[in-house]
């Protein structure tokens, strides 16, 4: 697969980091909004640089497209791509709006192309560890999900795009806490209505919230509740799963989240509280197993997981939180859910 991203931040950084364990990918270019900003990078992973996206989608020695741009490019340069016939890997939040998303997943079905968002908290060991456990029934039936995700702001974010509602349509909900949303679903199946309150108490960065509360309700009738802040002044990742007849926790993503923990335990009335913990230490897996999973969708002519429709669906759930914060009910989600567009749309 020759493999072209664009962008050449972090993200980009991340994703070209995951490459070099793919002896099948070769990554032929890197690009960023001017040509000097890709080429750092570029020469570290002994690849061209280049400038801007609209070149590059047309390429005919590209293969796949790695979209690591802030949200207002990602429909552009991912319809782009797909009419150009390749594949595409755009990180999340997969468009600003419900319309954007729905154009790409419907114009990848019918290229019969690929189209992936980038939800690597899926590919976390100890997620993927949970998601196995709770398969096999480890927990029995579902009773509730409880979920915290969040990290210290920092002195000049509202000067940053990830503040700027013209470029994407949510705050901290849409920027970190999405990745929950989708782990929600992913363990739980589709949401039948969504429950959200979001406040702008500490950074100045409204009309986005620097905090939000939702409640997720599955068609089963769970509930699944998120804190997702920026306003957590020592990060925090903590994604609960408990059943009636045991409980996983998964604790930390490494780095400054900490060691990347699950906790597996029993319900127990009758003896001494019991449980056992498993540590993740070996680093920061889930962008080359996500990588891993894309390449084999494509090869499988499949639909990943984590996949187009994955990442509509997930920005559906977080408008859906932003418009029941507005109105102060609870929102179903469905044909008639008004949750179409972000805040800053």
């Amino acid at each position: 697969m020759r493999v072209a991203i664009i962008g050449s931040g972090l993200q980009g950084n991340r994703r070209a980091q995951a490459l070099e364990s793919f002896p099948d990918a070769d990554l032929v270019v890197m690009t960023a909004k001017g040509r000097s900003g890709a080429e750092s990078l570029a020469k570290r992973m002994r690849c061209a640089a280049g400038e801007g996206w609209e070149e590059v989608v047309r390429r005919t020695d590209i293969d796949v497209v790695v979209i690591c741009t802030p949200p207002d490019l990602h429909s552009a340069i991912t319809l782009a791509a797909i009419e150009e016939g390749k594949h595409v890997l755009c990180e999340k939040p997969l468009a600003r709006t419900l319309e954007e998303g729905e154009a790409m997943v419907q114009a990848a079905e019918k290229k019969g192309v690929v189209l992936k968002c980038g939800f690597n908290h899926r590919y976390h060991p100890a997620i993927m560890a949970a998601k196995r456990h709770f398969e096999n029934g480890f927990v029995g039936a579902p009773v509730f999900l409880r979920a915290a995700y969040g990290i210290c702001g920092r002195p000049g974010y509202e000067k940053e795009w990830r503040a700027d509602p013209r470029i994407t349509s949510g705050g901290q909900l849409m920027e970190q806490g999405i990745h929950v949303v989708d782990l929600f679903r992913w363990f739980l199946g589709e949401i039948k209505d969504v429950t959200g309150v979001v406040e702008t108490l500490y950074w100045p960065i409204q009309p986005l919230e620097d905090n939000a509360f939702v409640i997720f309700r599955a068609a089963s009738g769970v509930p699944a509740s998120l804190h997702s802040s920026l306003t957590q002044w020592r990060n925090l990742f903590s994604f609960q799963v408990y059943g009636e007849d045991g409980y996983l926790e998964v604790e930390g993503l490494g780095g400054g989240y900490g060691t990347e923990k699950l906790a597996t335990g029993k319900k127990i009335f009758d003896r001494p509280f019991e449980y056992g913990i498993s540590e993740f230490r070996a680093g920061d897996t889930s962008w080359r197993d996500e990588w891993k999973e894309f390449m084999d969708a494509i090869t499988e002519n499949r639909e990943p997981a984590g996949s187009g429709r994955d990442g509509l669906e997930a920005l559906r759930l977080v408008f859906a939180a932003y418009e029941s914060a507005k109105r102060g009910i609870a929102v179903s989600i469905g044909a008639e859910s008004k949750a179409t567009a972000g805040v800053g749309s």
